[in-house]
Order: structure tokens, then C-alpha cells, then sequence
């Protein structure tokens, strides 16, 4: 069978290069997971899940591990498609799936954060067209905790002219009225009065981009580039780095459980009883301090 062309994979992995870092040797061992599952059911973008099912028997005879890769390399490559909006389903739940534990989000504290602002504040106050969209993105990553892709797919009609609110489309087409901190109006205000006329998104990409706005890949890149100029390690650093770090300083400052899921647009609660993990350090810290036997003895 003629291998169909391999657009979608190649995006998927121009992705993984642009906003994950990966090495060579990574893309290239994703790029032959996804080749040789397209050899199986024919063009991946296209598979429904009873094509995806087959692999199961497929890679029977695989070890453990290298089933384990190949699974992994299928869902991340859907979750992008689904991302884009290139599809609206996963068929890889045909797969099965291995209990695994979910890792910890990486986060920035709250130095690093200092740090990054005052770099682009400092870029902003230049008035470059380039610096004032930068920081009206780093407000609205931080101070919002959007998705790097809710972010760059807003609309100028999402953000209101006599309300501190943006609406927000996340995944499954959820809408959702997402708070804009005094801060980021003022970055947003800033960045209206010299953003390009002629486009309906808030951040539009290059002319002639086939998106109409700035992308996914690019953003990433922007935020590496702003973490280096602030001398943060650059790989530490991504729009969804910056979301986590909205949703855990905000749990550090007594935020509700609920109403972090709300503003982090989560279907389910257990998603965000991650960041419970993330602030357990506050917790014991506070139960030390505040125990009625901390500091003291217990005499019977």
C-alpha cells in the first residue's frame, strides 16, 4: 500500500520539536510508531476507532514497553488533531491503556514569574508592536490561565469592551467566561490600540497564514524566547507551565478547589486535584505552624 502523504504526522511532530524540545531521536522514533501504525490502517488523520482497535492484535508480539510507546504516540498524536480541530474524536480508546500515574505539573515560583515580567514589561514599555503583544500574552496566560490554544484562537469579539471578562471555547467546544485581571486589561488596552486592523482575531498570525492567527507553535516559541532574555532556562518554561502556575499560586492564596476547576475550564474535579499535590509543601507548612501541639509537647 502507497503511504499516503504524511502532513498531519509531520505537524504533529513540527509540534513536539517547537514546544517540547524533543531530540532528534525522539521525533524520529515517533515519526516510525506513526508510519508504521499508517501502514496498518491507512492514513491516520482518517482511522476511526475500529481501525485503531486492530492494532491491539497487531503488536501482540511486542514487549510490554515498546506496545506501551506506540499507544502513547497514537494519543498524543490525536490529542493534537483534536486540538487543532482537526478532528472531534479519540479513536485511540480502542486501545487499551496501562494504569499509569499522573505526573506533576511543572511550575515556575513566584520569582521566576517576577522575573518574567519584568522583562516584558520592560520590552513593552519600548512600545514595539512585538513587545506590547507579548505582554498582553503573558498577562493572559498567567493572569487567566488560558490554554496556549485558547489563546491564540480568540477572537477580537471575545473580549468586551465594559467587562473584565473574555469568553473563552475550550476543549469539546465548552464556552466559558474567563476573569481578565486589571493588569491584563491594561496590557490588552495597550495591545488593541496597535494590533493590525485588519483581522477578526485578537492575536493575528502572520499575512497570509492559513489559521488567521498566531499559532500554537509560535507562542511557544515567543515564551522561550522571552524566559531566555529573562535568563530562565528556556526548556522550563511554556504556555502550559504558565496555566499551572496560575492554577497553584492561586490555590496557595486560598483559592476554592471549585472555583479553580471553573477557571481552569475542567470537566472533571479529579483534573484539578492535581494541584493539591503541587501545594502539599503549603500544607504541611500550615498544619505545622497551626497544629494545636505545634512547637509544643504533649503531656498525657
Amino acid at each position: 500500500m502507497t503511504a499516503p502523504p504524511a502532513s498531519a504526522i509531520d505537524g504533529f511532530l513540527a509540534m513536539l520539536a517547537a514546544e517540547r524540545g524533543a531530540a532528534a531521536n525522539t521525533l524520529a522514533a515517533y515519526r516510525s510508531d506513526l508510519l508504521g501504525a499508517q501502514e496498518q490502517v491507512g492514513p491516520l488523520a482518517q482511522a476511526d476507532a475500529a481501525a485503531i482497535g486492530t492494532l491491539t492484535s497487531a503488536w501482540a508480539d511486542l514487549s510490554p514497553a515498546s506496545f506501551a510507546r506506540k499507544c502513547s504516540a497514537l494519543r498524543q498524536f490525536y490529542l493534537f488533531l483534536v486540538d487543532e480541530g482537526q478532528r472531534s474524536d479519540d479513536p485511540t480508546t480502542a486501545l487499551p491503556r496501562p494504569a499509569t500515574r499522573r505526573p506533576l505539573p511543572r511550575i515556575l515560583d513566584h520569582a521566576e514569574i517576577a522575573r518574567l515580567f519584568d522583562r516584558a514589561e520592560t520590552e513593552a514599555t519600548a512600545g514595539t508592536m512585538q513587545g506590547v503583544r507579548m505582554l498582553a500574552l503573558l498577562e493572559m496566560l498567567y493572569g487567566s490561565g488560558l490554554r496556549a490554544t485558547e489563546l491564540v484562537s480568540l477572537p477580537l469579539s471575545a473580549v468586551p469592551r465594559d467587562a473584565p471578562f473574555v469568553t473563552v471555547t475550550g476543549k469539546g467546544s465548552r464556552q466559558r467566561m474567563v476573569p481578565v485581571s486589571t493588569r491584563a486589561r491594561h496590557a490588552l488596552t495597550a495591545w488593541l490600540a496597535v494590533r493590525p486592523a485588519d483581522t477578526r482575531h485578537l492575536f493575528p498570525g502572520r499575512s497570509g497564514s492559513a489559521a488567521g492567527h498566531l499559532t500554537r507553535i509560535r507562542l511557544y516559541q515567543l515564551i522561550r524566547e522571552l524566559a531566555a532574555r529573562a535568563d530562565i532556562d528556556p526548556q522550563r518554561v511554556s504556555p502550559h507551565v504558565l496555566r499551572h502556575a496560575f492554577a497553584t499560586h492561586l490555590l496557595e492564596g486560598g483559592a476554592d478547589l471549585r472555583v479553580l476547576q471553573t477557571l481552569l475550564g475542567h470537566a472533571d474535579i479529579a483534573t484539578t486535584q492535581i494541584y493539591t499535590h503541587v501545594d502539599a509543601a503549603r500544607l504541611v507548612a500550615l498544619v505545622n505552624e497551626r497544629h494545636p501541639l505545634a512547637g509544643g509537647s504533649h503531656s498525657p
